[in-house]
This record gives C-alpha cells, structure tokens and sequence, in this order.
C-alpha cells in the first residue's frame, strides 16, 4: 500500500486536510487491513485497492474537518467497515469515536483495526442502533451507509445530546429526503463536497432537533 501515499497525500491536500506522516501511515495500513478482510467478510462490493482508496478513505476524509468539535464525543453508526469513523479517529486522535454495527463480522474486522494500529479513542459497539442506549449522549451522530435520512434521524435520535447535530454523508442532494423530516428536525446547513478523484455529487447534510421537542427515552 505504500506506493499510494503518494496519491493519499496530495488528495487530502486538496481537501485542506493535514496528514502527519503517521497518519497517512495508519490510513495505508488500514486501507491494507480492508482489502485483506474484505474478500471473507463482505465489508464493500469494491474489490480494487486502488478503488478503495478513492471511493472510502479519500471520500471519508472529505468530512473529518466538517463532523462537529473534534473535542466531542462521535458516533458512527452503521459503520460498516468503519467509513467514515476509522478516518476521523486517526485524523483526530483525541476524539472518542464509537462504531456502531449490528453485524458480527463487520465488527470484529473493527476490532481487529482499533487493536491493531492501534486507536485507543476508538470504541466498537456490536448491537442494534435501536437497542443501543450508552452512558452518556453524543455530540454528534453521523452515517455514510443509511438509506435515507429519515431512517437516520428516527433510528438514532435517542443518542443525540441537547444541542448535538446529525451529519449524513450522502450522493446527490436529497431534496426528496429532507422534505420527509419530521417538523422537529432542522437543516442546519448543507456542504457540497469536493472530492478529488470522484466525479458523483457527494453532500454532507448537517441536521439538529429543535429545542422544544425532546428525545427519545
């Protein structure tokens, strides 16, 4: 993997992301990490390394300086193979950063990453977003894998703490999405993405509870 740091770099240049040395490193070796995994236990449907590099670590950076303060509590939730939470934990490793996923394998490979690199701000959650009810609640909540928006809000309200924002990673702009929110939920403000190497629209929808309507128990 090491002859993509070049191409790692100069991306998140682009994006005004600075990387130190060691955490392109941590990024190439979890890009490695991915690609071995991924054949057994399904984390993407891209199968290139190259690919993957473009289309999960450089898109992911695109939101690690957009998420919230990096000195707030993080949730990732559906993540998956850990997109877009891997990336902000190594970017910003002073920030606590739970992953949350209901599927076995998809967590373990999230252990595997968080013990191997290693990430100590990192905490894996292998439950239902439903069933899930932490000891404290999150600034902030984002996803790269939900459906829509709405499924988002409504399945993960019950974490978000007074004044914590939503942020949903998405392709186009979903107009159609937003106008379904509930009355009590806020567009707090819409970033057009630009990411090096993708020609798709990408958006980061950042979305808040009004103050007077309260949270899930």
């Amino acid at each position: 993997m090491e002859s993509f740091r070049p191409r790692l770099v100069a991306a998140a240049a682009q994006m005004s992301v600075a990387l130190t040395e060691q955490q392109q490193t941590l990024l190439l070796e979890y890009l490695a990490m991915f690609a071995r995994w991924n054949a057994a236990y399904n984390l993407s449907a891209v199968r290139d390394p190259a690919e993957m590099l473009e289309r999960h670590i450089i898109d992911s950076l695109s939101v690690v300086n957009l998420c919230g303060d990096a000195a707030e509590p993080l949730i990732d939730v559906g993540s998956g193979g850990g997109l877009p939470g891997i990336p902000l934990a190594i970017v910003h490793p002073e920030r606590a950063i739970t992953l949350l996923d209901s599927n076995g394998k998809k967590t373990r490979f999230l252990f595997q990453v968080a013990c191997q690199l290693p990430l100590p701000n990192v905490q894996v959650v292998n439950e239902r977003l439903e069933a899930y009810r932490p000891a404290a609640p999150f600034a902030a909540v984002t996803s790269r894998a939900f459906a829509s928006i709405d499924d988002m809000v409504r399945g993960s309200e019950h974490l978000l703490a007074a004044g914590g924002k939503f942020y949903a990673m998405k392709g186009k702009y979903p107009e159609d999405e937003l106008s379904a929110l509930p009355k009590a939920i806020k567009v707090e403000r819409v970033h057009t993405l630009s990411v090096p190497g993708c020609d798709a629209d990408r958006h980061l929808i950042v979305l808040s509870r009004a103050p007077e309507s309260g949270g899930q128990a």
